[in-house]
């Protein structure tokens, strides 16, 4: 199957989950013998004039859809696959693919559709102001970028499109979790055109006993809740290390107690080491995250996550089986679900369920089964469609 995959790349490189979703899955497509091709622009951080054009190019991009075309010409794909299409892309390359005669198929990583920051988040508290509405309560709160003309301009493109009923050239959604999935539906998408598709992981080395010190990965900023970690770990005998950067960093190196060692920004392969020798991965947050793949890597080397029960996280966390959940914000519950682990029987036996998940539902063969399964649906109903 020829598949070409479209995504505007984030500035943050590696260090965005979903770069590096559209990266794994291209190679494991490619690798089954798929015939793939990526196009993934980047945008500069522009003033002036060209910020302007990129705001024109988010509403409608031109240039885009003229390069799309002519890659579908070129490449004859069986079935276009995007994911972020802000701000480079546009969702008029939906249209462009329509008139082409190719079904579109696009992964719903977040909450974009539906809300500027795609969060659903606003000042550290979960906001749904925008939900099933038009969203002018977020340019009103310059809630994209704390900007009041990019709020505007993400705000008009979704408008624009929603009028225009672009979306509704889309063959599939694919939801990356049952909370996401539901949440669009009750916005508005069709229940038929939205599926459920995990994220996978590559296999990694397994961690060996109960591990050592518990591990945060990830931004260092309010919606994390790492505040809730550090209040809770004055009463928590165990080592935990934060490895991240972000705003919140010097307020929460302030407030933490000598256990808590913040080890920064780290390469990959750094990182992989300690997630191995980990008691369990900490995931405290407070908005509704969608399928974080920190948790994913975690379960692959066989480690327990301990996460708030919110948004997407209950969807992929089995309480009492590969880890457990928490009340989001309740330092007090994170400090006892904590002292759980330091139980090396409970550590062991919530680290193999953590690795039975991973087996079962997001190794590269479940992955790629997924994808291909969606790529077929798309063709399918677009030949209906046409036919």
């Amino acid at each position: 199957m020829r598949v070409l995959i479209l995504h505007s790349r984030y500035l943050s490189g590696d260090a965005s989950g979903e770069n590096r979703v559209v990266r794994d899955e291209a190679k494991l497509l490619a690798d089954a013998g798929h015939d793939v091709q990526v196009h993934e622009p980047s945008p500069t951080r522009a003033r002036g004039v060209r910020l302007i054009g990129t705001a024109v190019d988010a509403v409608w991009s031109r240039n885009s859809g003229n390069e799309v075309r002519n890659m579908v010409r070129r490449f004859g794909p069986h079935v276009v696959h995007c994911h972020n299409l802000f701000p480079m892309l546009s969702p008029s390359v939906i249209r462009t693919c329509h008139r082409e005669g190719i079904p579109v198929v696009i992964t719903l990583h977040n909450y974009r559709l539906m809300c500027l920051p795609s969060t659903f988040l606003r000042e550290g508290r979960v906001c749904e102001d925008c939900f099933g509405r038009a969203p002018w309560p977020g340019v009103i709160h310059r809630c994209y970028r704390d900007s009041l003309p990019g709020s505007a301009t993400l705000a008009t493109s979704l408008l624009v499109h929603r009028w225009l009923d672009t979306f509704g050239y889309v063959s599939l959604f694919l939801a990356v979790s049952p909370f996401v999935r539901d949440k669009h539906i009750q916005a508005g998408l069709r229940a038929d055109k939205v599926r459920i598709k995990s994220n996978f992981t590559w296999a990694v080395a397994r961690r060996d006993g109960p591990g050592q010190s518990f591990l945060y990965l990830g931004r260092l900023s309010p919606e994390k809740g790492l505040r809730t970690l550090i209040r809770a770990w004055s009463d928590v005998d165990a080592g935990l290390v934060v490895v991240g950067d972000g705003p919140d960093a010097d307020l929460l190196r302030a407030e933490a107690p000598s256990s808590v060692r913040f080890a920064g920004a780290l390469p990959a392969e750094r990182v992989d080491e300690l997630v191995s020798k980990a008691r369990a991965l900490l995931v405290p947050s407070v908005w509704y995250e969608a399928q974080p793949r920190v948790i994913l890597e975690a379960y692959a080397a066989g480690v327990p996550v301990l996460a708030s029960r919110i948004g997407g996280l209950p969807d992929l966390i089995r309480d009492e089986e590969s880890g457990l959940l928490v009340a989001p914000g309740d330092h007090a519950a994170w400090a006892q679900a904590a002292r759980r682990l330091l139980d090396d029987e409970a550590a062991v036996r919530f680290g193999e369920g953590a690795y039975r998940l991973w087996q079962e539902n997001y190794s590269p063969s479940s992955g790629l089964v997924a994808l291909e399964d969606a790529y077929r649906a798309a063709v399918r109903s677009s030949s209906t469609t046409l036919g």
